[in-house]
């Protein structure tokens, strides 16, 4: 007997993704990539410590590794990157990557100034490449929930904003002198600014007024280092927001967002690693997470899903996804570093500080 029908199968060539950079964020990104993701390959890892690179790839199961990330850009076989070095970097390798057309994903932020950030841009939107910076907040599903109410009109016009972030420490923070200057607005509140932007979409952030201090690690404050910091926030639509963060909450990893509107209020975010809730003899406790993959373990996942989903569709010649404001592309970086800068300038001079807005040819085209 022979088969009815015979059919040939055409099978769904994957995304090869090199990775940059292969620290802490880079291998879980790789990490995620290699297992979490199907349609996705980890094909090379680069780092000039090619140790670290070496490790990775052997666990993850990429074929290549280097020191240099010009073998990964000059590769035909590599269709993106994901850029995971440390942050001075990014700018360049977000410029260089473009040039060489491939699609890029990069941790925050993507610039250490707007004149460097909107050079990269530029070179995002002449090499016809799509675009998705690492905020991964909005892949968290509380967080989208929000998001969604908002969207909705449920909460109304939204007037009075918050996001914190409360990194887990144990009152110290052994690498402290380490740890460069103004991480506290570049790599961390940067984070809660998008959240900001993205909760109230449609309106632009116009001052900030910061205020920040070392408050966990008083002895460093001569030096200049800073582990504490408050944000005040005014939008163009009126709206006030609030944005917080220290780097050494006891209790656990604690990031949470909030919209107070004309008709109710949305909450994101809890510090309880699950919804259980323990009562014994010594009174009311719940498990904490204590680090940023155990929390956001999903939506890093889902971000890196959200970008190899765009990078497949716009190689293979299919529609890319429709425009949606979850994936945060070109203007997302902006603004959310355009914050962050002016948020140094205000604690330096001790002011409100405007916040300068992007030129509107660069705001023209985002994301692909």
């Amino acid at each position: 007997m022979a088969y009815i029908e015979q059919h040939t199968l055409q099978a769904s060539v994957p995304v090869r993704l090199g990775l940059i950079g292969s620290g802490w964020m880079g291998a879980f990104h790789g990490e995620s990539i290699a297992r979490r993701i199907p349609g996705a390959v980890l094909a090379a890892v680069a780092d000039p410590n090619v140790e670290s690179a070496s490790s990775v790839a052997a666990q993850l199961g990429a074929a290549k590794v280097t020191a240099d990330a010009a073998d990964i850009l000059a590769d035909p076989d590599i269709d993106a990157v994901i850029i995971a070095s440390p942050a001075r970097f990014h700018a360049d390798l977000i410029s260089r990557a473009a040039a060489a057309g491939k699609h890029v994903f990069c941790e925050k932020p993507a610039g250490q100034s707007l004149a460097e950030l909107d050079a990269a841009l530029l070179a995002v939107e002449n090499g016809g490449v799509h675009f998705q910076i690492g905020f991964n907040r909005r892949y968290a599903a509380d967080f989208q929930a929000a998001k969604k109410d908002l969207a909705e009109g449920i909460v109304g016009e939204p007037q009075l904003l918050r996001s914190l972030t409360r990194d887990p420490g144990t009152g110290s923070i052994g690498h402290a002198a380490r740890i460069p200057a103004w991480t506290i607005f570049l790599e961390t509140l940067i984070h809660d600014f998008d959240t900001l932007n993205w909760f109230n979409e449609g309106a632009e952030p116009v001052e900030v007024y910061a205020v920040a201090d070392a408050l966990v690690e008083p002895g460093l404050r001569d030096q200049g280092f800073l582990d504490t910091a408050v944000v005040t926030i005014r939008y163009s639509n009126g709206a006030l927001a609030v944005a917080e963060a220290n780097f050494s909450a006891l209790y656990g990893y604690d990031v949470r967002g909030e919209v107070f509107g004309s008709k109710g209020m949305v909450q994101a975010g809890r510090p309880t690693e699950t919804a259980a809730l323990r009562f014994t003899a010594d009174g009311l406790s719940a498990d904490t997470p204590r680090l940023n993959v155990e929390l956001f373990r999903d939506a890093y996942t889902d971000e890196l899903a959200d970008f190899t989903a765009t990078v497949r569709a716009l190689r293979d010649g299919d529609v890319p996804p429709g425009a949606f404001t979850l994936t945060p592309g070109a203007s997302d970086a902006h603004r959310a570093l355009a914050i962050a800068l002016a948020c140094i300038e205000s604690v330096q001079q001790g002011r409100p500080v405007a916040v300068p807005a992007r030129a509107a040819a660069g705001a023209a085209k985002d994301g692909a």
